[in-house]
């Protein structure tokens, strides 16, 4: 399912930098060099392909949790963050409900260089559902809490000791797999990305153009180069 608001859908036409004639899919990846000097899509055509790409790669995605997990919502709600000044950005959480939501800053429907792109950030947030990252995360934070808070107690430190402890191991705990959880988002993204019709090693191209983080310590995703040999060797699997 896909909500969203034509007001979302029409701003892109001011954040879009020029027109350009539509991409077609193909099994070739086009070099890192190629795809970081590509212009974005124009304002239309990002917003027929992000609802073209939703329309496609929800039902697979949707397919691929009911197959992988027991008892866990699978019916996404695919969003558009529309709230003015947000960064080039896509995220998945949970509604009250329990329901999966996937949200599109418009900056990240801008900047897509194609539909491939699209499809592959898709893939790859709903993967992080199907994965169960979200409550995976939240009793890394729990026991990361407990551990610390615990070494601070046996250490003889007081009230706001133990305290401060108990929020920096919750920090710790729930970084301490995030990019684990990244590459494992990017291998089923490109197993849902490549059963959906679109090309995976294209569409991950984007890590192209996005700041590398590198290998910092507790930091929240992989390597660039790192989670594109992960979509090479994922596709050269299937």
């Amino acid at each position: 399912m896909i909500r969203k608001t034509l007001a979302a859908l029409a701003s892109l036409a001011a954040l879009a930098a020029c027109d350009v004639a539509p991409v077609g899919q193909g099994p070739a990846a086009p070099s890192p060099s190629a795809a970081a000097s590509a212009p974005p899509l124009s304002a239309s055509q990002a917003a027929r392909s992000f609802v073209q790409v939703v329309r496609t790669v929800e039902p697979v995605a949707e397919r691929e949790c009911r197959a992988r997990t027991r008892g866990v919502n699978c019916d996404f709600a695919i969003v558009v963050d529309d709230r003015p000044g947000q960064p080039a950005n896509a995220f998945q959480t949970l509604d009250r409900q329990g329901r999966p939501v996937v949200a599109f800053t418009l900056a990240l429907i801008a900047d897509a260089r194609n539909e491939d792109e699209l499809a592959f950030v898709l893939g790859h947030e709903t993967a992080h559902h199907i994965a169960g990252h979200i409550e995976r995360q939240q009793q890394n934070a729990v026991a990361g809490a407990v551990i610390f808070s615990g070494l601070a107690t046996l250490a003889g430190g007081g009230t706001e000791a133990v305290r401060t402890a108990q929020q920096l191991g919750a920090e710790v705990g729930a970084r301490s797999y995030s990019k684990e959880f990244e590459l494992e988002a990017d291998a089923l993204g490109t197993i849902i990305t490549a059963r959906a019709g679109y090309n995976p090693i294209r569409g991950a191209e984007f890590f192209t153009r996005i700041p590398d983080p590198g290998d910092k310590f507790l930091g929240t995703h992989p390597p660039n180069a790192s989670r594109i040999d992960v979509v090479r060797r994922t596709v050269a699997g299937l």
